[in-house]
């Protein structure tokens, strides 16, 4: 009985992502996972936050939605919207929320993708709407990344910093404090690379066990 609680608290997919069974997934069909990425228990991902198109207009139509003609409903069935596509390796720590990020476009509240990249951190309690997360990217704990920001690769984002909407943190920079500003570049002090790139692989194979 014991050795089961372990194996029984993650789902493991065909690519390898272990997803913990008391994490919040909504809108799976609009989420891609990379491979080997662990989601932790009680994290948010907000996959039904997506950007609304024709199709799904097509939908909320009665008349539409009630013909029995298969050629009405097949545009909007292939081609479903990504909300969220998150890279190899990636780590989402317990309680954290991602969500797409938003704004006014043409007077209209939409939603747009948010991209993370391969060996992306983030922490525990972190929200992270940003527009794009590069690779190797560590997002502390308690973090808030505003909604169309960009992480660029190798950045650092210390614990409890909020990093204002649309800010771009540049590459091999450490940012901390709210507003977050640069504070530091990454360098041997804080090992990005070894601690939370190099030890990716480690951290995703002791999930579970």
């Amino acid at each position: 009985m014991p050795p089961k609680a372990p194996k029984g608290e993650y789902i493991e997919t065909d690519t390898g992502n272990k997803i913990s069974r008391r994490s919040q997934i909504h809108g799976t069909q609009h989420i891609i996972l990379g491979g080997k990425t662990v989601i932790q228990a009680d994290a948010v991902i907000r996959g039904d936050l997506y950007r609304s198109s024709s199709s799904s207009s097509s939908s909320t139509n009665p008349s539409t939605t009630s013909t029995s003609d298969p050629s009405a409903s097949a545009p909007s069935a292939p081609t479903p919207s990504v909300a969220i596509t998150i890279g190899r390796y990636s780590y989402i720590s317990r309680q954290a929320i991602l969500r797409p990020p938003s704004r006014l476009h043409r007077g209209v509240y939409s939603f747009y993708p948010l991209k993370i990249g391969d060996h992306v951190f983030v922490g525990e309690r972190a929200v992270v709407e940003a527009a794009t997360v590069g690779n190797h990217v560590h997002i502390g704990k308690e973090a808030v990344i505003g909604s169309m920001a960009i992480l660029k690769d190798f950045a650092y984002v210390l614990d409890g910093a909020v990093v204002a909407p649309g800010m771009v943190v540049p590459s091999w920079c450490v940012v901390g404090g709210a507003p977050a500003r640069i504070v530091g570049e990454v360098g041997e002090g804080y090992g990005v690379e070894g601690a939370e790139g190099g030890l990716a692989r480690e951290r995703y194979r002791v999930v579970g066990r």
